[in-house]
């Protein structure tokens, strides 16, 4: 019989996890290292799971997910980034958001109900209210004839 009560069982600490006691621990990886993400694919899931819109997720969900989130996300910050540097500025700006969403077809479709606070309105001037240029190009052209053939110089036939 074992005196010291703690069982002749026992070969190590308890709470080990299946390691050797004080063995090296293994650095873990994450789902977002092993897909390639940027975004926490761990989060998303949970998300999924809290938010009760299915009854079950798969693994493979919150992944397909996350590389869309992140797709989307590089697109508008690419086109946003772009908005900034034709304005001359270093930061982005909510401006320069509405620029990129509106300007490009895909996105301003997906984003068609949604309103961007202090980014303004895309800059368009009805045709309508333009000062009409053919009128005083048609009206400016036939004086500058009259005149060139009023004079002397551009008759044909002047020297004989």
């Amino acid at each position: 019989m074992d005196v010291s009560g703690t069982g002749a069982g026992v070969k190590g600490k308890k709470g080990a996890s299946g390691r050797k006691a004080g063995g090296p621990r293994k650095k873990s990886v994450t789902r977002s290292v092993k897909a390639g993400l940027q975004f926490p694919v761990g989060r998303i899931g949970r998300y999924l799971k809290k938010g009760r819109y299915a009854q079950r997720v798969g693994t493979g969900a919150p992944v397909y997910l996350a590389a869309v989130l992140e797709y989307l996300a590089a697109e508008v910050l690419e086109l946003a980034g772009n908005a900034a540097k034709d304005n001359k500025k270093s930061r982005i700006i909510p401006r320069h958001l509405l620029l990129a969403v509106r300007n490009d077809e895909e996105l301003g479709k997906l984003l068609a109900g949604v309103t961007i606070p202090h980014g303004g309105v895309l800059p368009k001037i009805n045709p309508v209210l333009l000062p009409k240029k053919t009128a005083e190009k048609a009206a400016k052209e036939p004086k500058s004839l009259k005149e060139a053939a009023k004079s002397p110089k551009t008759r044909i036939g002047w020297i004989n």
